[in-house]
C-alpha cells in the first residue's frame, strides 16, 4: 500500500498548492479565500485533513510537517494563510471536545464540506483591560448562554460556526461551537484594515445566544497566543519580499547580496522554527523567534520597497502590499512580551 507523505514533506504537492492558490490569490485578497476558492483547493490538497487527527478523518500531520505548509502558503496568499490559521485554531480547540463531538464537526471539517473559525482574542490579547469580560457565558436549567462580543472574528459571515471562549460566571473559562445563524449572533461588516480586508475580519455580538457544543478547556493554560503558526506566516511573508528583490536584481546585480543576506536571516529563523516544532520551545524562547520574525518581515518588505523604487510606491503594485501586509505581525494575535521585545528593538535602531 502506498503511503502519501505529509504535505511538508513533499515538494511536488506544495508547488501544485502554491500554483493553485497564486492563481487565486487576487480574488481571495479581495473578496476572501472563501469565495474565491481558494479554501476549497486548501481542501483538495489535502492541507485542511492534515490538521485533523486521523481517528476523525484527518492525516494527522506534525507539527513541523504543518508549519512547512504554513510558510510555503504564507508566501505565496497571505490571506489565505490568515484564514487557515484561524480554522487550525477552531479545529484545535474541537480536537479536545468529547468523542461524540469531534465525530460529529470534525470529519466535515477535514472534507471541506463545512466552514468554521475562531474568537478567542478577548481571552487572550484583546480588550482584556476592561472590568467585564468582553464576553461571558452563563449556565442556566436550559444551558449555556453567551452575551457580548469577539471583537475579532476572521470570516465570519463566510462561516458555518465559530469556536469561541468566554469568561464564566464562576470566574473560568469554557470553549464554545456557535453556529452563525444561531438566534442572537449578529456579524459586523467586515472592517476595512490597512491590509489583509480579504480576510473579512469583524466584530461579531452575542444576545442571549445558546451554542451548538461546549468545551472545557485542556490543561489548564488555556488559549496560545503568538504561537509558531504566526512566526511561520511571516517567515512566508518574508520569503515573498525576497523573492521581490531578487526579481529587481536580475537588472540590478548589487541586489543580489541583499537577497542572500536576508535569506541566510529567513533559513535561520526557519530551523529554528522546525527545532522548537520538533522539540518544544519555551514561552520566552518562543516569544524571542516571534519577536525575530516580527523584525525580520518588516525590514525584508521595506528593503524590498527600496528595491523596487518608485514603482513600488504605487498602490495596487505588489511591493506596496507586501509592505502593508508585514505591518499585521506587528498587531496581530501579538502578546506582551513579543510587542514589548519589537517596541525595544525598534527603539534600538
Amino acid at each position: 500500500m502506498t503511503v502519501t507523505p505529509p504535505i511538508g514533506r513533499d515538494p511536488s504537492r506544495l508547488a501544485a498548492l502554491a500554483d493553485d492558490l497564486a492563481r487565486l490569490a487576487g480574488r481571495s485578497a479581495v473578496e476572501g479565500p472563501w469565495e474565491s476558492g481558494a479554501f476549497g483547493c486548501l481542501a483538495r490538497h489535502g492541507v485542511l485533513a492534515a490538521f485533523v487527527p486521523r481517528d476523525c478523518g484527518g492525516s494527522g500531520d506534525g507539527e513541523a510537517d504543518l508549519l512547512t505548509a504554513l510558510v510555503e502558503i504564507g508566501e505565496t496568499c497571505l490571506t489565505t494563510a490568515l484564514a487557515l490559521t484561524q480554522w487550525a485554531a477552531a479545529v484545535r480547540v474541537i480536537a479536545g471536545a468529547p468523542d461524540d463531538v469531534r465525530s460529529m464537526l470534525l470529519p466535515p471539517l477535514a472534507r471541506g464540506d463545512t466552514r468554521t473559525t475562531v474568537g478567542i482574542s478577548q481571552l487572550t490579547t484583546s480588550r482584556r483591560h476592561l472590568a467585564r469580560p468582553a464576553l461571558v457565558a452563563t449556565r442556566d436549567a436550559d444551558g449555556w448562554r453567551l452575551d457580548g462580543t469577539c471583537p475579532w472574528v476572521t470570516g465570519a459571515d463566510a462561516c458555518d460556526t465559530i469556536v469561541t471562549g468566554a469568561a464564566t460566571d464562576d470566574g473560568g473559562q469554557m470553549y464554545f461551537v456557535v453556529p452563525t445563524a444561531a438566534a442572537g449572533v449578529t456579524i459586523d461588516p467586515p472592517l476595512a484594515m490597512l491590509a489583509l480586508s480579504g480576510s473579512r475580519t469583524t466584530a461579531v455580538h452575542f444576545a442571549a445566544t445558546r451554542p451548538a457544543h461546549a468545551i472545557a478547556p485542556a490543561g489548564t493554560g488555556g488559549p496560545r497566543t503568538g504561537g509558531l503558526a504566526t512566526t511561520a506566516l511571516a517567515v512566508g511573508a518574508t520569503r515573498a519580499s525576497i523573492a521581490a528583490i531578487a526579481r529587481e536584481a536580475v537588472s540590478r546585480p548589487a541586489l543580489a547580496p541583499i537577497a542572500a543576506g536576508f535569506t541566510t536571516e529567513t533559513d535561520a529563523i526557519a530551523e529554528r522554527l522546525t527545532d522548537a516544532a520538533r522539540a518544544g520551545i519555551d514561552p520566552a524562547d518562543r516569544d524571542r523567534l516571534r519577536a525575530d520574525a516580527n523584525g525580520l518581515v518588516v525590514r525584508a518588505a521595506q528593503a524590498a520597497l527600496t528595491a523596487s523604487k518608485g514603482a513600488g510606491f504605487v498602490a495596487g503594485h505588489p511591493v506596496e502590499r507586501l509592505v502593508r501586509e508585514s505591518l499585521f505581525f506587528l498587531v496581530w494575535s501579538c502578546p506582551q512580551a513579543v510587542a514589548d521585545a519589537v517596541l525595544c528593538d525598534l527603539t534600538a535602531g
